[in-house]
């Protein structure tokens, strides 16, 4: 499976999935609960990498003190919005406006999908960021967003 980088803007960023074959119902579902959980996650903070207390703990975890002043004064970096996960023909694209939560967020998100990609469904590409000339994205101004509540694109 390739993963590239293109043009990169955390507030408003294409994720891309090209898939060996077209995928079915159930595979897209899977796709979109994974591209869900991933979201909800980071609209709760937790990809904040200010505030990693256990990993940087390492392995022996027993008795160890967690420091809720340490997570309190973290700073935030929370996800803002997402758009809905769309299937073209072996393609999959969703929009994401990243926010201020920090680049391990796409560290688990492709950690994920590789494995979701050796037990499910067999990807060929990710791309991150940029355009898809397979499908290209509609256009944008930098004075939009996506608003999850009217369903679609809102001008600020």
């Amino acid at each position: 499976m390739d993963i590239e980088f293109r043009e990169f803007n955390p507030f408003d960023v294409w994720i891309w999935l090209e898939f060996e074959t077209v995928p079915s119902n159930s595979e897209q579902q899977y796709v979109e609960e994974m591209l869900n959980s991933w979201f909800f996650l980071g609209k709760l903070g937790g990809f904040n990498a200010e505030n990693l207390q256990i990993q940087e703990e390492g392995l022996e975890l027993s008795y160890m003190p967690y420091r809720d002043d340490r997570a309190d004064n973290a700073l935030q970096a929370l996800m803002h919005n997402m758009g809905e996960v769309e299937f073209q023909g072996l393609w999959a694209r969703c929009w994401f406006d990243l926010g201020t939560s920090d680049a391990i967020a796409l560290d688990v998100l492709l950690n994920a999908l590789r494995q979701f990609s050796q037990d499910y469904v067999k990807l060929s590409k990710i791309y991150l960021g940029g355009e898809n000339s397979d499908w290209p994205a509609p256009a944008r101004t930098s004075d939009t967003f996506y608003d999850s509540d009217a369903d679609g694109i809102a001008e600020r």
